[in-house]
């Protein structure tokens, strides 16, 4: 073939390869935008050992096991961190840990009797296991009415305890979905924050005032509907109540929806039938489902990327979360807004962006300064090393299993039909230890987790987390030897040097170092004639210990 035929054909294949390396990779563009910010030096990479457990934790919800630890340790593949990843994405326990993390972030523990646990947990469960686009998971979350199977769970947002009026639904949906607290904002202009109007508040209390609760009366199947909306909501300052305003269905800094008119009863698109509730033809938070979630909504692309990346970095770039505003800019503006311009146009792919974030050298940074750099001198908006991170209360629950060794029992176990377990009771001795996982859970969040209501961002240690680790039955129970757990296990080997191996790698996803391996030699030969239990002490120090109650 002549030269100057295949000449053109190369060009094309250049420019079309040089468009693509145009837009780099997004975790490229992170350490970048991280590095430029940073103000002094960075710290190293974290060792495999951290980062490892680091990994696990975020993306699986749990510590690795020790045969897990040792295979990736001894693993010489330049390649295997970025495997890990993706191993761990493609894993059963993705889809479980995102459930959990989201479910904490958006119910912030609230319970309700109208949809089940069970099922919501279900829901979010499969539908991160599908990879199902943010955006149309959070759509379906805020459309959701529950006439049909599949978008049953759904409501349950909008239905669970302390969400029983319209104006805290809104009040969440400004925090979670659009990271603004609008609350001071409801009876006027926020005093302190201007993009914060009244008018905002009313806007979006309009897509969500004529969406209610109701039952069929035959099933008791609770439905979350809406019912005709009369008309633009009145609406006036508390400074000055003669100046009345009104406000149809509005996103902040968006056009308002005029409310249509109807003749009276034609209000209705489909009828009432068999115990499920009528349609309305007007239906403002179907509206609300499909442009808060829209690509061009900039505050719901901001504040989606900025929860997932306090996620996994421990920080927002716009921290607190819900106060997105000029007067509290992003650590980072450009960065946020890559990171929000690329999930969209990724098709808000959940697992792409954690991917993204996952290998990138700002993630995987250790948690120890640079050699000379005080901590006040690194300010953790600047994400110069790990910011360490409590385990929440379902990854610590998890982590404790996996680590004594007590998880495949406990996962074997029977589940409890019916359960009546509840934490008032066991506290006060009326019933026996938890029995399943669900049990055990339950018993785990009333310890670990905040009040109902409370949203779980910043590390609150208490007395009562310490006196639980310290005296619980249940914990002592998991550090008896029995069935191949881990004092079973460590009790049968004989060099202490392999126990304290088998004992770090279990419970720290580390190698013990020489102080360590010395300490164990003393104490198990102090306590010899009871090494059973002296093994069982040692496993205890560790898991009380800072280092595994913190992700760092």
């Amino acid at each position: 073939m002549p030269m100057r035929r295949v000449f053109p054909t190369i060009c094309v294949l250049l420019a079309a390869t040089g468009a693509i390396a145009a837009e780099p990779l997004l975790h490229r563009q992170i350490d970048r935008a991280v590095a430029k910010r940073a103000g002094g030096p960075l710290a190293g990479p974290a060792s495999d050992a951290e980062f490892m457990r680091r990994v696990y934790l975020d993306l699986s919800g749990t510590i690795p096991t020790s045969a897990e630890a040792r295979s990736f340790l001894a693993d010489k593949n330049s390649a295997k961190r970025q495997k890990l990843v993706d191993r761990l994405l493609a894993g059963p326990n993705y889809a479980r840990r995102m459930q959990e993390a989201l479910s904490v972030m958006l119910l912030e523990r609230r319970v309700g009797k109208n949809v089940s646990a069970k099922s919501w947990e279900k829901y979010l469960r499969n539908s991160f296991a599908k990879n199902k686009p943010w955006d149309r998971l959070a759509g379906e979350i805020l459309s959701g009415e529950g006439r049909s199977e599949p978008s049953q769970p759904a409501i349950k947002f909008f239905v669970v305890g302390g969400r029983t009026d319209q104006h805290q639904m809104t009040r969440d949906v400004a925090r979670l979905f659009l990271g603004m607290d609008v609350q001071c904002a409801q009876c006027h202009d926020h005093p302190s924050i201007d993009e914060y109007t009244q008018a905002d508040y009313f806007g979006l209390l309009a897509y969500l005032t004529s969406s209610k609760v109701k039952k069929n009366p035959k099933t008791q199947l609770a439905y979350f509907v809406e019912t005709p909306l009369a008309g633009p909501l009145d609406f006036a300052s508390v400074f000055s109540p003669e100046d009345k305003r009104k406000t149809g269905p509005r996103l902040p800094g968006k056009k308002e929806i005029a409310v249509p008119t109807f003749e009276k009863g034609k209000e209705i698109d489909q009828p009432a039938k068999d115990g499920v509730p009528a349609v309305p033809k007007f239906r403002p938070r179907t509206l609300l489902s499909e442009q808060l979630t829209s690509a061009g909504n900039e505050r719901f692309k901001r504040n989606s990327v900025n929860r997932f990346w306090y996620l996994m970095m421990g920080r927002g770039l716009v921290h607190p979360l819900d106060l997105m505003h000029k007067g509290n800019p992003p650590s980072h503006p450009k960065l946020l807004g890559q990171l929000a311009d690329r999930f969209a146009k990724q098709k808000f792919d959940v697992k792409w962006l954690l991917r993204e974030m996952a290998l990138s050298e700002t993630y995987q940074r250790s948690g120890l300064l640079p050699k000379g750099v005080r901590a006040e001198d690194a300010p953790a908006e600047r994400y110069q090393a790990a910011i360490a991170k409590p385990l929440s209360a379902e990854q610590l629950t998890w982590s404790l299993l996996q680590a004594t060794g007590n998880l495949d029992a406990l996962m074997k176990a029977a589940e409890v039909k019916d359960s009546k377990f509840t934490f008032k009771d066991y506290i006060n001795g009326r019933i026996p230890l938890p029995a399943d996982i669900a049990e055990t859970m339950l018993l785990m969040t009333s310890v670990f987790g905040n009040p109902p209501g409370e949203a779980e961002v910043d590390f609150a240690p208490a007395v009562g987390h310490s006196l639980y680790l310290l005296n619980e039955p249940l914990l002592q129970s998991w550090l008896k030897p029995k069935g191949g757990n881990l004092v079973d296990r460590l009790g049968k080997l004989k060099e202490p040097a392999k126990v304290a191996e088998e004992l770090y790698l279990s419970v720290l996803t580390r190698l013990p170092n020489d102080e360590e391996n010395t300490e164990v030699a003393e104490y198990l030969k102090r306590f010899e004639k009871r090494r059973s239990e002296a093994i069982g002490e040692l496993a205890w120090a560790l898991l009380a210990s800072a280092e595994f109650r913190l992700n760092h």
